[in-house]
């Protein structure tokens, strides 16, 4: 230290544990305060100098790019904005790791003569996987006149979440999801193609999805409660969206309509879906193709009831 208190920049280098170089650059960048300067014009740093340095160090072992570490040195609002940015890609990674670690563990475990074709399923899945491909399955299923809010509201209950740390399993069930909503041939399947859901009639989508929704919550409680569906509850609900949808009245006869045009809607592709996306759904709460599936039973057996 010189007779001012202050040091060149080699004894600030020395004294943060870093090469001169590094000094040079961060100063240059305006990132290290500056006390004075020689008479000969060297650079002169204080203590402010040495105690940023050693914020900018630990900044970088944070892995945040210099750019980042100069926002972040501009202001405490900056600071917790670029933490924040740098704290999800952390989690993004740790994400992909996990499924990178599950699809491998899938892998070893999986049958010789299975391994190549689960091996082309997780090579079309990215890590981590995203679900953009099950939301474009959707919403060309849903009906495009839903409002914006209620079509937001069906697909988080329709796509699954994706889990943080999953089992090899959930990643072979959602590889085989995600080929499914990816296969071409879904363009000739009548039944995922929107419409009105028997021809001829008035067909309100919005009435019918908001009913269904009230019928689903009413099942999901029954189901926690230990009670199937029933009249009464969830089930006269879920008729009841589906008449007024359609302009008419809940009635016996036309309860035993509803049973095949729920069999023409449920058709092969959306039992596998929901087959597959299951694991994918949290345990402890139902999923809500098994309360809709729970829902047509319990309506074909009201119906048989009645005939």
């Amino acid at each position: 230290m010189q007779a001012d208190g202050l040091w060149s920049i080699g004894e600030l280098a020395e004294r943060a544990q870093v090469t001169v170089k590094t000094v040079r650059f961060y100063s240059d960048r305006g990132l290290l305060p500056e006390a004075g300067r020689s008479g000969g014009g060297h650079r002169r740093y204080g203590p402010e100098a040495l105690d940023r340095i050693r914020v900018i160090r630990s900044l970088r072992a944070l892995d945040l790019a210099v750019p980042e570490v100069e926002r972040a040195l501009d202001r405490d609002e900056a600071l917790e904005h670029v933490l924040a940015g740098r704290l999800r890609e952390v989690e993004e990674e740790l994400a992909g790791l996990r499924w990178r670690e599950a699809s491998l563990r899938l892998l070893a475990q999986s049958p010789p003569e299975e391994r190549a074709e689960r091996l082309l399923l997780l090579g079309a899945v990215g890590l981590p996987p995203g679900t953009d491909a099950v939301v474009r399955f959707w919403r060309r299923v849903l009906p495009v006149r839903l409002p914006p809010r209620l079509a937001s509201r069906v697909l988080d209950a329709v796509v699954p979440p994706l889990p943080a740390d999953p089992g090899p399993e959930q990643v072979l069930a959602f590889a085989r999801l995600h080929a499914l909503v990816r296969d071409p041939r879904l363009d000739r399947v009548p039944a995922l193609r929107p419409g009105p859901p028997l021809p001829g009639e008035t067909y309100r989508p919005t009435v019918l999805y908001e009913g269904l929704e009230e019928a689903y919550g009413l099942a999901g409680a029954e189901t926690r409660g230990g009670r199937p569906p029933e009249a009464g509850g969830a089930l006269d609900c879920f008729v009841t969206a589906y008449a007024t949808a359609l302009g008419t009245r809940d009635s016996p006869d036309f309860r035993r309509r509803l049973v095949e045009l729920l069999a023409r809607e449920d058709g092969p592709v959306m039992s596998r879906y929901w087959k597959l996306a299951l694991p994918l759904f949290r345990s402890d709460e139902p999923a809500l193709g098994q309360l809709h599936y729970g829902l047509v039973l319990a309506l074909r057996a009201d119906s048989a009831a009645t005939a």
